[in-house]
């Protein structure tokens, strides 16, 4: 029985580093012979703040068990995304899911989280600090989730590209800075 507790707060510590965002909550309803059914379905996104991410979704009679469902959920589909100096994103991103279309910059220091909904809860459980991102489309919060996860997962890090062309990471990064630096020297010229 002790065994059993220990094991059960060990469980919730390693939880408790999680961060969770309900997105969304909505009821619904099943019409029956007798009338209405209501119950609920959920929507949570789930990240370590270091770089996981993951979302999820759930239904249920009551609003606990729907957003317990959608933690669970969210916590089995949970990706690893490769951030930049841990705090923003590679390079910029398009992603579409339906009707959802959405757009994701990198920003410099000091920028903030500029998103809206949905897209905001992902950056905020991602650990992400510095990006600009824009929903076109729909605002139905299931497609900018799939859509906004669609462009994540395009995303690669230098270190993948090396590997990829067999090349060393600074020949790609130090390409990309001496192309900035040229063209600024252009522009004072």
């Amino acid at each position: 029985m002790a065994r059993e507790e220990r094991n059960d707060r060990q469980g919730r510590e390693e939880g408790s580093e999680l961060i969770d965002k309900l997105v969304s909550i909505n009821r619904v309803a099943k019409v029956v012979k007798g009338g209405r059914r209501f119950g609920f379905a959920a929507l949570v996104v789930v990240g370590d703040g270091k770089g996981k991410v993951g979302y999820g979704s759930g239904k249920a009679k009551e609003v606990s068990d729907a957003m317990r469902k959608a933690l669970d959920d969210a916590k089995k589909k949970m990706v690893r995304i490769p951030l930049r100096e841990g705090r923003t994103l590679h390079h910029d991103l398009y992603g579409r899911f339906g009707a959802g279309k959405v757009i994701i910059r990198t920003a410099p220091v000091g920028t903030g989280i500029i998103a809206g909904g949905p897209m905001r809860a992902v950056f905020e459980a991602l650990g992400v600090q510095d990006v600009v991102a824009k929903s076109v489309g729909t605002s139905n919060p299931h497609n900018m989730l799939k859509a906004t996860f669609a462009a994540l997962q395009d995303m690669k890090s230098p270190r993948a590209v090396a590997a990829k062309r067999g090349k060393k990471v600074g020949d790609i990064v130090e390409r990309r800075e001496n192309e900035k630096s040229k063209t600024k020297t252009d522009v004072k010229e």
